[in-house]
C-alpha cells in the first residue's frame, strides 16, 4: 500500500516534485512541435530568465487549433465584465495607495510598511532572501498596474447565458442537473456566498477543455538539499460544460448518462523506481460517489484500484494529499467530512501575478523567485471548517481571484491548529485565447520541513480523447 501512495500522489499537477525527461506518445504531439527535451531546451529549470511563452502557442499549435481558441479581445474584456460586473483595475488601490507600481527589494520592508498591509501574511515572510528551511523566497519583486483579466468569448458567453440557472439546496449544495455550462456563479451572494465562489473553482476552465501537460518538479528538506527529481506527463479531458472544443456540452453519452465530470491519466517518466507507472482518475458530479483511482503498477504490471480512503494520506514524506489538488480539490458532500464554509475577507492583495511571456524563473542559488511580479488584486478569503475531527486537516483557507475565481494561495491547518502545508499557484495567461494554464507552483509543508518546486508546460490539445484517459490507456501507458 505505501508503494501505491506514492504513485498517487502524482495525480495533482503540484505533486511529488518530478522532471520530463522524454515525450513519446505517437505522431499527434509531434505536430505541435515540443517534446519534454525541447521544452527543457526552452526553459531550464535553474537560472533562465528568457520569455519562452511570448508567442509560443501561435508558434507551435496549428493554424486551425489557434485560430478556434483566439478571440477578439476587446470582445472578450467586456463580456466577462458584464458577467461579473466590474473589472479589476477599477476597484483597487484603495489600500496602502503609496504602494506604487515599481521594483521593490526585501530591503525596503521597513521603508513601505504598507507592502505588509497589502501581502497574504505567507507572502510577506517570503519576501526575503532564500534560504532555509523553505524554497521559494523572492529577495525583489516588480509591482505591476493592476490589469483586467477574463475568460475565453465561449466561456463568457455560457456563463452569462447560463446565469441564475445553477440552483443550491437548502444545504447550498448544487441540486443535479442545474449547472450547464461557463462558470455557475458569476457573482456570488447570498447565505452561500462562500460555497458559490468554490462552486465556481470546482468548476473551472483551467488549462482548457482537452489538456496535455509537461510537469518538470523538484523537492527539497530543510537544509534546502535537492532529494526528490522526477517527470511526469498528462492528459486531460472536461466531459461536461464544454464549450470551447467540439463536442460541446457533455463530451459523449457514456459521460452524461454516469455523471462522469473529468478524467485524467499521468504517467512517470521518472525516478527510475517509478518509471512507467501510470495513474487514472475519473471525477464524478454525484456528490455521495466515491471518484475512481486506479494505478498501474510498474513492478508487478497490474492494474490496482485505490481505497476513497487513501485521498487523504500524506504520501511517503510528500508535502500533499490526493484532495490538495490545484490547492483544493475535495469533493463538496454533506455526508463525507463536510465543511463550515465562510468568506472571512473580502479585500484587495498584493499577489504574484500570472506570467505573460514566461519569465519567471528560479535561482540554483538559495531557490529563489526571480522576474516576479505582483499585481494589486481584489480577492475573497474563504475558510473551510472542517466538521469532522476524524479528518487530516481542521480547516482550510483559500485566497481567490474575485475576476478569475482562480485559487492563488492555498493554507491548511492540522488538527491541532497548525499551519500544516501550504500552497501557491503561479498561472500562465494567453490574452488571445483568454484563457490562464499551469505554470509554476510552490509546495511546503511547515511540520516536515519540506518543500516543492514544480514548472509546468500546458498544450490544449484536441487529439486529446477517450483513447488517453481511459482503463485501456492506463495499461498501454505503463507498458
Amino acid at each position: 500500500m505505501k508503494k501505491i501512495k506514492i504513485f498517487g500522489i502524482c495525480f495533482m499537477v503540484f505533486f511529488l516534485p518530478v522532471v520530463l525527461i522524454t515525450f513519446t506518445i505517437g505522431a499527434q504531439e509531434k505536430e505541435y512541435g515540443i517534446t519534454s527535451p525541447e521544452f527543457k531546451k526552452l526553459k531550464a529549470f535553474y537560472d533562465d530568465p528568457r520569455p519562452f511563452l511570448k508567442d509560443l502557442y501561435k508558434k507551435v499549435l496549428p493554424p486551425e487549433v489557434y485560430t478556434k481558441l483566439t478571440f477578439d479581445l476587446e470582445e472578450m474584456k467586456k463580456l466577462w465584465a458584464d458577467c461579473i460586473g466590474f473589472k479589476s483595475p477599477d476597484v483597487v488601490g484603495k489600500i496602502a495607495p503609496e504602494i506604487k507600481p515599481g521594483k521593490y527589494s526585501y530591503k525596503d520592508k521597513e521603508k513601505y510598511p504598507g507592502l505588509k498591509e497589502m501581502m497574504i501574511p505567507e507572502h510577506y515572510k517570503r519576501f526575503n532572501l532564500g534560504g532555509p528551511p523553505h524554497a521559494g523566497n523572492f529577495p525583489e519583486i516588480t509591482v505591476v498596474p493592476t490589469r483586467q483579466y477574463y475568460w475565453a468569448l465561449p466561456i463568457a458567453e455560457a456563463t452569462k447565458k447560463n446565469m441564475d440557472k445553477t440552483k443550491l439546496d437548502d444545504q447550498g449544495y448544487i441540486i443535479d442537473g442545474t449547472y450547464v455550462a461557463g462558470y455557475p456563479f458569476p457573482r456570488p451572494s447570498g447565505k452561500f456566498k462562500a460555497q458559490q465562489i468554490i462552486y465556481n473553482w470546482v468548476k473551472r476552465y483551467l488549462n482548457g477543455e482537452n489538456m496535455y501537460l509537461i510537469q518538470l518538479n523538484k523537492g527539497f528538506t530543510k537544509d534546502l538539499r535537492e532529494d526528490v527529481d522526477g517527470d511526469i506527463q498528462w492528459w486531460g479531458l472536461r466531459l461536461q460544460g464544454r464549450v470551447l472544443l467540439e463536442p460541446k456540452g457533455w463530451y459523449d453519452e457514456r459521460a452524461r448518462e454516469n455523471g462522469e465530470a473529468e478524467c485524467i491519466t499521468l504517467k512517470y517518466l521518472s525516478p527510475r523506481d517509478l518509471y512507467g507507472s501510470a495513474f487514472n482518475i475519473v471525477y464524478f458530479l454525484d456528490r455521495d460517489q466515491f471518484d475512481q483511482f486506479l494505478i498501474y503498477i510498474n513492478v508487478i504490471r497490474r492494474v490496482r484500484k485505490m481505497s476513497a480512503t487513501d485521498t487523504q494520506d500524506a504520501v511517503a514524506g510528500q508535502d500533499v494529499i490526493y484532495e490538495d489538488k490545484d490547492g483544493f480539490s475535495q469533493k463538496l458532500t454533506p455526508k463525507r467530512y463536510p465543511y463550515k464554509f465562510e468568506v472571512i475577507a473580502e479585500r484587495e492583495y498584493l499577489v504574484p501575478a500570472p506570467t505573460w511571456d514566461g519569465s519567471l524563473y528560479v535561482s540554483k542559488k538559495g531557490l529563489e523567485y526571480h522576474n516576479i511580479e505582483f499585481e494589486r488584486r481584489p480577492m475573497y478569503v474563504v475558510k473551510l471548517t472542517q466538521l469532522d475531527t476524524a479528518y487530516v486537516y481542521s480547516s482550510r483557507t483559500l485566497y481567490v481571484d474575485k475576476e478569475t475565481f482562480m485559487v492563488l494561495h492555498a493554507e491548511m491547518n492540522d488538527q491541532k491548529g497548525r499551519l500544516y502545508r501550504d500552497s501557491d499557484m503561479i498561472f500562465a495567461f494567453v490574452p488571445e485565447m483568454g484563457l490562464q494554464f499551469h505554470y509554476a507552483a510552490l509546495l511546503r509543508d511547515h511540520v516536515d520541513l519540506h518543500s516543492g518546486l514544480l514548472q509546468m508546460l500546458v498544450l490544449p490539445s484536441p487529439w486529446v480523447g477517450r483513447q488517453h484517459v481511459s482503463l485501456q490507456s492506463l495499461v498501454t501507458k505503463g507498458k
